[in-house]
Formats: structure tokens, C-alpha cells, sequence
């Protein structure tokens, strides 16, 4: 007989420091948004649980291995998106992922959107050097922004906003390029905006380098996952896979086999591999071929190096396996920048240990932890690092 699932309010679980700890617990200042004029500011989201907690009747089969998987396709920040539920029936499946998307899409809104006004807001903020109360919906990103930038050696740097719109690359990819003029760049570096330039005391924040500017690109889609994936569990569902483009998360397993996730070779348009993941991982891939633009015969990506202030041009793409969606966003964006010389301490600095990094001289290095799950399709040859240790991070991951 199937089990019915009895829907209880909860909150979305997530680990959380002191400062996010008072976030939520500041009545006056919610973390979870209503669907007010404040819901454009407040996306994270207690009317997502509200409405899941009154759709959410889910029937798991008595027999695993018999549960349908229904899928259902949508958009979601910027790219296409699917989400995967096993053992729902097909009513509540397109009902729940319609409120997924409709809630990815307001936390696109209000973490990515370059016409984002919480995103405004805080930047309004930050540049006047003034302290000020940032937009709640804001804060646990920013706390995570610190701790995953700091763990990068700031290859991770969410602070240079203001580089990331020098190129054009905040918008639509249709209107990036031309790059922008080497003064205009050196000037933005001599700044050196960093997140360790912001500082945060519960909801105020306050910022001494008028230089920072905030773009979430980097992982606002993998916090976004983390949510969702957060809320269906919270709610009893036990096997699901959220995919937006490249990247995904997946909890519990697919019938009683494991998740299969195809990764391209640098090119995108083939695969280079298939990874088999279960229980609660993440899978994510950045590359070249992803936001670009050709100028003079030149292809511009939108991987920027911090350092220099030009796309990195080390890698082509970098795959990476993590429980957290967000980290392995960051880290990807990381590893990218760190190349073929340096992603192993900056992996082991920010935990992760499955990597997968194509360089720009045609050469595929690989952690032992990735060796051991990716099925290649091919036998070119790979360069297996040693293993990476925490150790390792004492070299420094910049």
C-alpha cells in the first residue's frame, strides 16, 4: 500500500551562522517573503511552503522500483530547466513544479536579474560607505559570498561586480562585447574590491571600499537549488532531481539506481562522461562555451579573472561534485580561474574532492575521487592528481 506523506510547516533547513541565525529570528526583518509588493525583496520563501504545504499530498509507491518518474521542463535563470520526481503522482508533480518555478523565478528576480532592486539597493549601500539595513532576502548570500571568497583566496569574488558589468556580462548574453578598454579594467583592479570589504552586524552592513559592487551570478543558482531541494525534502520527498542547464542536485535515487548526469567535453555539444550520483549530491559544470562573445576574432567568456580582470585562460571547463549546490557553484567558477597549476589547493581549500578540469592545451586532469566515478566514453588520456588533502591548503589557494 502506499504511504501517504502528512505535510507539516516547516522552514527550509540550512546550516547557518550567528549573523543568518539573527536574520531569522528578527521578526521585523523575515527572511521568508509574502506574495506582496515585498515579494520581489523577500524571495526565500514561506509562501512557497505555505502553498506546497496545501498541494503536497504525495503517494509513494509501495514498490520503489515501480515508481514512475515524472518530468517536467520549464526556464529558470536564464537557461532550461527540468525538475525530476520519483514516486508522485503526475497531478501533484506538474502542480509542485509549477510553484518551483514560479519561485526560482522570483528568486532569479531578485539575486540575478540585473534589474533586480534588492540587488540595487545593497550596491546603493555598499557605495556610500554609509552603515545601512541590506534587504533581508539578501543576507544569507552574502554570508555565504564571504565564507566561499575567502576559501577561494578570492578567485571567488563576488565584490567585482563592476567588473562583471565593465564586460557586459550582467545582462542578456546577446549584448555583451566589445571588451571593455584596458584603462577601464586596470582601474577597477587598483581598487581591489573585496567581500572582506563588506562587514555585517546582524541586518546592518556596512562597506569601506566604494568599489564593491555585488553580482550573485556565481552562485545564486546553486542557492536557489539548495532551496528547492531543501523545501521538497522538508515536505517528505525522497527522491528528486532539480536541473537548471548544466547543473543540478539530486537527492535519494532514481528506482533504486543511481542518478546518471551527462558532462560535455569543452566543446558542449558532446559528452565526455556520464557521473552516477546519489543520496544527496550536486553536479556542477562552467565552460567557455557557455556566455560568450567574438570580437575580432577572439572569443570573450564570461569566467573573469579576478586578478587580472580578463576571462580566464587557463580552462576550458571544470566539473565539480559537491553536496551543496551553492559550493559547487562557486567552486567551479573557483577552479576555472585556478587552472591547471593551482585547482588542487583551491579544491581542497574550499572541500571539495571530485573535480574534472579540461585545460586550454587539450589536456583532461581529473581528482582520484572524480576517476573513480565518471564513466568515460572514450580512453584519451587523463591526468589523475594525487589525492586532494586539507593539507594542501596551507599553501594558499590564490
Amino acid at each position: 500500500m502506499a504511504r501517504r506523506i502528512v505535510p507539516r510547516l516547516t522552514t527550509v533547513g540550512r546550516a547557518e551562522t550567528p549573523q543568518m541565525m539573527k536574520c531569522r529570528l528578527a521578526p521585523e526583518h523575515s527572511l521568508t517573503p509574502t506574495l506582496s509588493q515585498r515579494a520581489r525583496e523577500r524571495t526565500c520563501s514561506a509562501s512557497f511552503i505555505v502553498i506546497l504545504l496545501g498541494l503536497l499530498l504525495v503517494s509513494l509507491a509501495g514498490c520503489r522500483n515501480e515508481s514512475p518518474i515524472y518530468t517536467v521542463p520549464f526556464q529558470a535563470f536564464g537557461d532550461s530547466a527540468d525538475l525530476r520526481l520519483l514516486g508522485v503522482e503526475r497531478d501533484v508533480a506538474e502542480v509542485v513544479s509549477g510553484e518551483i518555478r514560479r519561485q526560482l523565478e522570483l528568486m532569479q528576480e531578485a539575486w540575478y536579474s540585473p534589474r533586480s532592486l534588492p540587488l540595487a539597493r545593497l550596491n546603493a549601500g555598499l557605495a556610500s560607505g554609509e552603515p545601512f539595513v541590506a534587504p533581508p532576502s539578501l543576507l544569507p548570500l552574502l554570508l555565504l559570498s564571504q565564507q566561499l571568497a575567502d576559501r577561494s583566496g578570492g578567485l571567488f569574488n563576488p565584490a567585482q561586480g563592476g567588473l562583471v558589468k565593465l564586460w557586459g556580462f550582467d545582462g542578456d548574453k546577446s549584448t555583451c562585447g566589445p571588451p571593455p578598454k584596458p584603462q577601464q579594467i586596470t582601474r577597477l583592479l587598483d581598487a581591489a574590491p573585496c567581500m572582506a570589504d563588506i562587514r555585517i552586524d546582524g541586518l546592518e552592513v556596512v562597506c569601506a571600499n566604494p568599489a564593491v559592487r555585488i553580482n550573485l551570478a556565481g552562485i545564486a543558482k546553486g542557492y536557489a537549488i539548495d532551496v528547492a531541494i531543501e523545501a521538497l525534502r522538508e515536505q517528505g520527498v525522497r527522491d528528486a532531481m532539480l536541473r537548471i542547464g548544466d547543473d543540478q542536485r539530486a537527492i535519494g535515487d532514481r528506482a533504486g539506481k543511481p542518478w546518471r548526469i551527462a558532462v560535455r567535453r569543452p566543446s558542449g555539444s558532446a559528452v565526455y562522461g556520464i557521473i552516477e550520483i546519489g543520496g544527496d549530491e550536486s553536479v556542477f559544470t562552467v565552460g567557455d562555451y557557455e556566455c560568450n562573445f567574438l570580437h575580432e576574432g577572439r572569443t570573450f567568456h564570461y569566467l573573469i579573472d579576478p586578478r587580472t580582470g580578463y576571462p580566464g585562460d587557463r580552462s576550458r571547463a571544470v566539473t565539480v561534485v559537491h553536496r551543496e549546490a551553492a559550493t559547487a557553484d562557486a567552486a567551479a567558477r573557483a577552479l576555472f580561474v585556478a587552472g591547471p597549476e593551482r585547482w588542487r589547493v583551491v579544491a581542497a581549500s574550499m572541500g571539495v574532492d571530485h573535480v574534472l578540469l579540461f585545460d586550454k592545451a587539450g589536456a583532461v586532469h581529473m581528482s582520484p575521487a572524480m576517476a573513480k566515478r565518471i564513466e568515460r566514453l572514450d580512453e584519451e588520456e587523463v591526468i589523475i592528481s594525487p589525492p586532494i588533502l586539507a593539507a594542501e591548503a596551507t599553501d594558499g589557494p590564490g
